[in-house]
């Protein structure tokens, strides 16, 4: 039995790993699926000032609290900066970091930076004009404008996710993660959905920044063709591989 902590990406809180946490459960795993300050049922403590460091501490209050050990901290898309940042300041309490669809960046980089310039000015432009100038609404998930990314998702699980996502403090998506100089090696995975191994590979061969931080003896690499949303896409197939991984 292994003791799991997910994280999700932006506007999401726990109950997108419903499906995943059942599936780990039923194959015997401890499993904590954790809602971030400002989102989902914890809406109500959003505030301007909510940021990457605060949803550290959320990662950490929960490892903490419950007093776990040997976790697999499990982190999707935008949960990659706090759950990285987690990682970095109790590794003692980890067993490995498991990154879906995404993976840590290099330190003083924000998650809006992985984005290009225009596609910045254009998120920053929405958040004064829709988001008090404080909440990253949530998008329109359009599968016909990104057929990619949302592969995989029916009318259903789009539906669901309008209705149940919470627009993201933006602090989360523009306060830099700054890293020990030395971070831990704690022992990483990967799972890659919208993008295949071989182009994951190939950045990191090039020197691409990002993607160069996924290489090392550390890593180990699976994927899960799919869209960039596996928890409700192949739910059942993403709690076995974690199994996998886990053992």
């Amino acid at each position: 039995m292994a003791t799991f902590v997910l994280v999700p990406g932006f506007w999401l809180g726990a109950w997108a790993w419903d499906e995943v946490a059942a599936g780990l459960r039923a194959a015997g795993h401890e499993v904590h699926a954790v809602t971030l300050t400002g989102l989902a049922e914890r809406a109500a403590e959003a505030t301007p000032e909510v940021n990457v460091d605060t949803h550290i501490a959320d990662i950490i209050g929960v490892i903490e609290d419950n007093d776990l050990q040997d976790v697999i901290l499990v982190a999707h898309s935008g949960a990659s900066m706090p759950a990285t940042g987690a990682a970095d300041r109790v590794p003692e309490r980890l067993k490995r970091i498991v990154y879906v669809d995404t993976g840590p960046m290099p330190s003083g980089m924000a998650q809006i930076d992985f984005t290009d310039p225009e596609e910045q000015a254009a998120t920053r432009k929405q958040v004064e004009s829709e988001g008090d100038g404080w909440r990253l609404p949530v998008p329109a998930f359009d599968p016909e404008a990104d057929p990619v990314t949302l592969a995989g998702l029916t009318a259903e699980h789009l539906a669901m996710i309008a209705e149940r996502g919470t627009p993201e403090p933006f602090g989360a998506a523009v306060q830099p993660l700054i890293r020990p100089q030395t971070p831990p090696d704690t022992p990483k995975s990967a799972i890659f959905n919208s993008i295949p191994l071989a182009m994951v590979e190939q950045l990191a061969a090039s020197g691409n920044p990002v993607f160069s931080l996924m290489a090392g003896p550390e890593w180990t690499y699976h994927e899960l063709p799919t869209g960039h949303w596996p928890m409700f896409s192949k739910p059942k197939e993403l709690a076995a591989l974690l199994d996998e991984i886990a053992r």
